[in-house]
């Protein structure tokens, strides 16, 4: 082992003696030349924007244009997700399950101790206290990251309740997640301690029973910010279904109709599929309005009263850029007016951010993200098609004054969705609760900029948790059963939906006009909720009947509403054979619930 390292500052006074003994731990392994503890400050925000700022790893924008706002550009091989790379350690192999990449945990410590000796050596390690959730909250959760990013200390003093408060938090008795990150290239002697570089070698590992999270290698969104998808997603996974709990890739929204009553939503669609403006819904309908608690996860547990609660852990929003603009998501556009960071976006000529999709036409001159000369004859985008912005919650002009509430939400409905082109209708209701665990196992959608792989390959995702379950799959729809099994004895549980904004026409154009036209689906399922409309069967579940939602105000021709929700019978026992493959895949942990209804569903067919 290499020399001790000394605190250049004392650990504040509230710091429990767990959390105090395991940064020395981490910093005789990396070797950082300081620690910084993180109080989550304006003053202590401002100060590292304005040493990045110095240092050129951050852009500050136009004050004019976009206060308080900044650029990042990542390194080139560094923009997406690493799936490939992303590891659940499991104690057995068997509950990591088929779907995730395992590893037998002393061996992936074994090697993860390898690069992180020494690898904060000149540089800081920032200790980062976090709460997801109100802090105090009886559904919050608490972690510690150490990091030696400052990208990554103010990502995560945005997506989360970040610094003093949350380590107060943590006493004796109170479990904490451990996570550990450094980008894992050491600075030679005389350089500047910059924001993204990163290692061609990676590692994104959980250890489910120790409720760990190591990254190595990367300075990208999720796989950096450990508090969001490795945190808020894969370990609470685990502790959910230990605890009785459901971590969700889920949105919330509260929807208010024209006589005054509100519902509140969770929404489960993949990344990059629309989940953002969905949360952000400007009704075209009048007299609703709809109101944003989060765009991205939710943590659902059943509460006091038998019904079934929801928060949003985080508390800003990581949203995808590219085809976000004043036509699709004003509330976004509006959100992004000043203390925002963009990642992997173009910059104006005059201090601004464009990318694809904010406006109708693009200017005529660029700074693209690789920090080129881009015009509209550029041959490549001017934003990467996964560049982001981080931007916190409260200052939607959306947000709903119950989003940051400790008790959570009472859910009414639940809602599953994803990119189909064929064979999915517009909106379904699930007949029951393991009837909607059926159309969340057997999610599909198209594959995004997102994720690693071939843009548009049809890819299963079950409950939009594919790439973020620290548990087997199987095991995590045996969990929904479960929680339901105890609504449904309350009489409480949600009624499940699935929708689809994105079936295409013969000619390959979209169908439903969606946007805001979403509502009117919306608007359907609150009905349904209600009790205040009828449905007709169908193999995917109950579906309007004719004059349920009003098409033509949408500007949908009765031709094409009929596409929405056309059966091609062949084409449906194709995709049941794909889903015996999948469901195969499983292995025997697949719930005797879930092969019912596939049953079910081919007999429909």
């Amino acid at each position: 082992m290499t020399a001790t390292v000394t605190f250049t500052g004392n650990a504040p006074a509230n710091a429990d003696s767990s959390v105090v003994e395991w940064v020395e731990d981490i910093a005789q392994l990396t070797q950082p030349d300081r620690i910084v503890w993180c109080d989550g400050s304006d003053e202590e925000r401002q100060r590292m924007l304005d040493e990045a700022v110095e240092a050129g790893t951050l852009i500050k924008l136009n004050p004019e244009k976009r206060p308080n706002s900044y650029l990042a550009r990542s390194n080139p091989s560094d923009v997406a997700r690493v799936e490939s790379r992303t590891f659940i350690c499991s104690e057995h192999e068997d509950d990591a399950g088929p779907t995730n990449n395992w590893a037998a945990p002393a061996e992936m410590r074994e090697t993860l101790n390898g690069l992180f000796e020494g690898a904060m050596r000149g540089r800081t390690m920032y200790v980062v206290p976090f709460s997801m959730g109100p802090v105090g909250s009886p559904l919050a959760r608490l972690g510690v990251q150490v990091t030696d990013s400052p990208y990554v200390v103010l990502s995560t003093g945005t997506m989360t309740r970040m610094g003093a408060g949350a380590l107060a938090q943590i006493g004796p008795d109170t479990e904490w997640v451990p996570a550990v990150h450094s980008i894992g290239a050491p600075l030679l002697p005389g350089e500047e301690d910059v924001v993204w570089p990163c290692n061609e070698t990676k590692y994104i590992v959980h250890y489910p029973e120790s409720r760990e999270i190591w990254s190595y290698g990367s300075a990208y969104g999720g796989n950096a910010i450990l508090a969001k998808k490795a945190f808020a997603l894969r370990i609470a996974s685990k502790i959910g279904e230990r605890e009785g709990w459901l971590a969700a890739h889920m949105l919330l929204l509260k929807a208010t109709n024209p006589e005054g009553r509100s519902f509140h939503v969770a929404a489960g669609f993949p990344s990059a599929c629309g989940k953002t403006n969905f949360a952000m819904l400007q009704p075209s309908i009048p007299g609703w309005t709809v109101e944003t608690i989060g765009d991205d996860i939710a943590w659902l547990a059943p509460g006091p009263d038998g019904s079934l609660r929801a928060i949003n852990p985080e508390a800003g929003f990581f949203g995808v850029a590219p085809g976000t603009g004043h036509s699709t998501n004003p509330t976004a556009i509006a959100t992004l007016e000043r203390d925002t960071v963009f990642t992997n976006v173009a910059l104006t000529d005059d201090g601004d951010v464009w990318w694809e999709g904010l406006t109708d036409e693009a200017p005529s001159h660029l700074i693209d993200w690789l920090g080129r000369d881009w015009t509209p004859d550029s041959e490549s985008p001017a934003a990467h098609p996964n560049s982001r912005f981080t931007v916190s919650a409260h200052l939607c002009p959306s947000i709903a004054d119950t989003w940051d509430d400790p008790a959570g939400v009472p859910i009414d409905a639940i809602i599953f969705g994803g990119r189909r082109a064929t064979n999915v209708p517009l909106v379904a209701q699930a007949r029951d609760w393991e009837h909607g665990v059926y159309m969340g196992a057997t999610l599909a959608s198209e594959r995004t900029a997102a994720a690693e792989g071939v843009l548009g390959e049809l890819r299963r995702d079950p409950f939009a948790m594919l790439p973020f379950s620290g548990t087997h799959m199987a095991d995590h729809w045996q969990h929904w059963l479960n929680v339901g099994e105890r609504l449904n004895d309350t009489g409480n549980a949600p009624l499940v939906f699935q929708v689809n904004w994105f079936r295409r026409g013969e000619d390959g154009r979209f169908l439903w006009p969606g946007f805001s036209e979403n509502s009117r689906a919306l608007a359907w399922i609150t009905e349904r909720i209600e009790g205040r409309t009828d449905a007709v069967e169908s193999p995917f579940g109950l579906v309007p009947v004719d004059g349920a939602i009003d098409y033509v105000a949408a500007g949908v021709s009765s031709e094409d509403w009929e596409a929405l929700f056309a059966i091609d019978p062949e084409a449906l026992n194709a995709e049941a054979d794909d889903t015996d493959v999948f469901l195969a895949r499983m292995g025997t942990k697949v719930p005797d619930a879930v092969k019912r209804q596939h049953e079910e569903f081919r007999s429909r067919l």
